[in-house]
């Protein structure tokens, strides 16, 4: 872990670190589906979808450097959904595996509880059976798998849905 690690609401300001560490899974990873970086008018439109007294996304901060993110999403835009939400996370290349997308997950579920969410939903990449064993350590649990939904650099890939109940 990181000493003077701070997790923190994130800040327009920060969009364009937040940015750097999603395109480079955008083009060089299979976290995200995502196949072409986003623009800066659709990189502000996203902040615009994450208010923090709903949808709150947060920043990991090292010593005044963004080194990870997380957010979470509305799962549906039917009401009913309404207390379910979707959690991404995503830690800059050179900070894995030092704890830093840990104490994002923790920071994040703590704020979904806080504002009313039961249940959260993750979907991860079953070719990524790191990023599933993270998930089910934290406490997710497989839904189900989707087979052959994405593809990228070639690859057919199959998408696990994750649950955590939030009770």
């Amino acid at each position: 872990m990181l000493a003077a690690l701070t997790i923190r609401p994130a800040q327009p300001a920060d969009l364009p670190a937040i940015f750097d560490i999603y395109h480079e899974q955008v083009l060089q990873g299979i976290a995200t589906f995502d196949t072409a970086p986003r623009t800066d008018a659709q990189q502000r439109d996203w902040f615009q979808k994450h208010p923090a007294n709903d949808y709150p996304a947060i920043v990991a901060d090292h010593a005044g450097r963004i080194v990870g993110w997380a957010a979470l999403s509305p799962w549906s835009d039917r009401p009913a959904y309404d207390r379910t939400a979707e959690v991404s996370e995503y830690v800059h290349a050179d900070h894995r595996g030092r704890g830093i997308g840990r104490q994002l997950l923790a920071a994040i579920i703590d704020l979904a509880r806080a504002r009313g969410r039961k249940v959260l939903l993750a979907r991860v990449v079953d070719q990524n059976p790191g990023s599933v064993r993270y998930h089910e350590r934290v406490g997710f649990t497989t839904v189900g798998i989707m087979h052959g939904v994405g593809e990228k650099f070639g690859r057919i890939l199959d998408v696990r849905l994750m649950e955590m109940q939030l009770r």
